[in-house]
């Protein structure tokens, strides 16, 4: 069955804004959807992911390396000489079960081969299909601590490094984290809730209208999914020629000082900890810039990402009960007076 088009998804603006925005600009560091179930959180992932245009990586390699950066090599290609062939195919959506073992995720010895001839050999795990991809995990908040651990090493790093069963082995994995779940059933560990650049909220629409074309276009596309695609494919072709655009645009897009000073003025009045939120803020704006077409970042940019960018790097003021967007909506407010 092809999967449900990024296009076909009735409101939800911010989340299909944010996933765009870290298709742009992977460096920004992933996205964060927290909601209500039954919102679109995966079906938004897995669309996206399909909307994308194919990437080129190396003929048989498991790590998908790209051919046009041989210093990022894998075991794999480091050990093959001469020339790399290369394909395209398309860009990986690896799903991280949440009773996953470790030894899945990392990777682990081979133990058919092991066994079978005598030879240690490495068999790759979830973080290597998911090199140059995007990593999903559901129901993130409830994921175990070691797991938890295990990501913000490769997440900083862009490496997985095994030491195991005598093997000891680096590759290359870079990948966009997304997460999604429901902070009714717990919250999520800070030193994670840090690495994700942009974090949405996603809530279950109020009015009628927008309620009755969610269930006729999930309808329409359950009845025949191939005809709902096939009628949908003239929008996906404009979205991804955009994000195609926006790449090329960005490393030329300017910044000026303004605009950083724009969002250092927002941190500070939001008593962010480090400077991480400025550097996310100042990307997800040029991204955001690089998708509207526009020759600079605006003083509108800044004010349409600022509350993804924000709200999960705010600490805990027990005198104010309001929520985080709204206090990230009143810095806003200030600081743009």
């Amino acid at each position: 069955m092809p999967t449900f088009p990024f296009s076909a998804i009735v409101a939800q603006d911010e989340m299909r804004q944010a996933l765009l925005i870290a298709a742009v600009d992977p460096s920004i560091g992933g996205v964060l959807v927290f909601g209500d179930r039954g919102t679109g959180k995966s079906t938004a992932i897995r669309a996206l992911a399909a909307l994308l245009p194919p990437m080129r990586a190396v003929v048989g390699c498991p790590y998908n390396c790209d051919p046009d950066s041989p210093a990022e090599s894998c075991p794999h290609c480091a050990s093959t000489p001469g020339p790399r062939k290369s394909q395209k195919k398309p860009v990986p959506v690896v799903d991280l079960p949440l009773g996953a073992t470790e030894d899945r995720v990392v990777g682990t010895l081979d133990l058919e081969r092991a066994l079978g001839a005598g030879v240690k050999a490495f068999e790759p795990g979830l973080l290597a299909r998911a090199n140059r991809g995007f990593l999903y995990i559901d129901e993130v908040n409830l994921l175990e601590d070691h797991l938890v651990d295990l990501l913000l090493d490769v997440a900083a790093s862009g490496v997985n490094t095994v030491e195991r069963e005598g093997l000891s082995l680096r590759h290359p994995a870079k990948f966009v984290l997304v997460g999604s779940g429901n902070p009714e059933e717990g919250e999520l560990r800070p030193q994670l809730l840090d690495r994700f650049g942009l974090a949405c909220e996603v809530v279950t629409p109020q009015d009628i209208a927008t309620r009755i074309a969610v269930v006729r276009a999930r309808d329409a596309y359950e009845r025949d999914p191939e005809g709902f695609c096939t009628a949908r494919a003239g929008d996906e072709t404009v979205i991804r020629k955009k994000i195609l655009l926006a790449r090329e645009r960005l490393p030329q897009l300017a910044v000026p000082d303004s605009a950083l000073e724009r969002a250092a003025q927002l941190c500070l009045a939001l008593g962010t900890d480090g400077l991480r939120g400025e550097l996310t803020l100042m990307r997800t704006a040029r991204a955001l810039a690089a998708l509207d077409g526009a020759e600079a970042v605006t003083d509108d940019h800044i004010r349409r990402v600022a509350p993804a960018a924000l709200r999960h790097r705010l600490r805990r003021n027990p005198l104010d009960e309001s929520g985080s967007t709204a206090r990230v909506e009143r810095a806003l407010a200030d600081v743009f007076s």
